[in-house]
């Protein structure tokens, strides 16, 4: 895999690039050897911090570390976009899977109720004969219905790691999302407008404004 490194006020050293190559090794593995990577070092305040960025032949992977350290930082960026790669790569394993007829969602076959026959009863003298009137059947639909309707009752699970208390970018948004390792998050940009962000089956993140 071919890596970048971008260094900003700080110094990479030679254990330092060590441990990013053999990290991107495993996740290379996973994506395969066309992927590229970049990591970008650099310190805000006492806080040392690890952007990651894999692109994939049809994924993007984004994870960022932030530690005392940029050994510790890069090993938390690393651990992060290694469960992404893996999550990636299973939901690629698990459509290969399924026969082409199970990938397309069909409605399932509407059952027809049973006809009940019923005879026609002729009175005397309307000139139909005793074998026609024998034959001749109505079709009559019988339907039946339940006594109550089923109500579900919905899986209701509340979490308030999936909402954004401080103002922030969209760019900034996506990073958060993916260093909470979250399919859902709820944040306000700077003036004041809601988004929601969420991660479509697929993968690819999905921007939702809020009226």
């Amino acid at each position: 895999m071919e890596v970048e490194f971008t260094a900003r006020q700080v110094k990479i050293s030679k254990a330092l690039r060590t441990q990013a190559e053999e990290g991107m090794e495993r996740i290379a593995r996973i994506l395969g050897k066309t992927a590229r990577a970049s990591i970008t070092f650099g310190a805000q305040r006492h806080v040392q911090i690890v952007e990651l960025t894999v692109q994939a032949r049809s994924q993007t992977i984004a994870a960022t570390g932030k530690a005392d350290t940029l050994e510790a930082a890069l090993r938390e960026a690393m651990e992060h976009a290694e469960n992404q790669a893996r999550r990636y790569r299973d939901r690629r394993l698990e459509g290969k899977r399924l026969p082409k007829g199970e990938k397309v969602l069909t409605a399932p076959p509407v059952a027809r109720p049973k006809a009940r026959a019923a005879l026609v009863i002729a009175e005397p003298g309307d000139g139909m004969p005793a074998s026609a009137r024998a034959k001749a059947r109505a079709s009559i639909a019988v339907h039946s219905f339940p006594n109550r309707a089923t109500v579900v009752e919905p899986h209701i699970l509340k979490s308030g790691e999936a909402i954004v208390l401080r103002p922030m970018t969209i760019e900034e948004a996506v990073k958060d999302a993916e260093f909470r390792d979250r399919d859902l998050l709820i944040f306000r940009n700077p003036g004041g407008d809601m988004f929601v962000l969420h991660r479509r089956r697929d993968g690819q993140m999905e921007l939702v404004e809020i009226p």
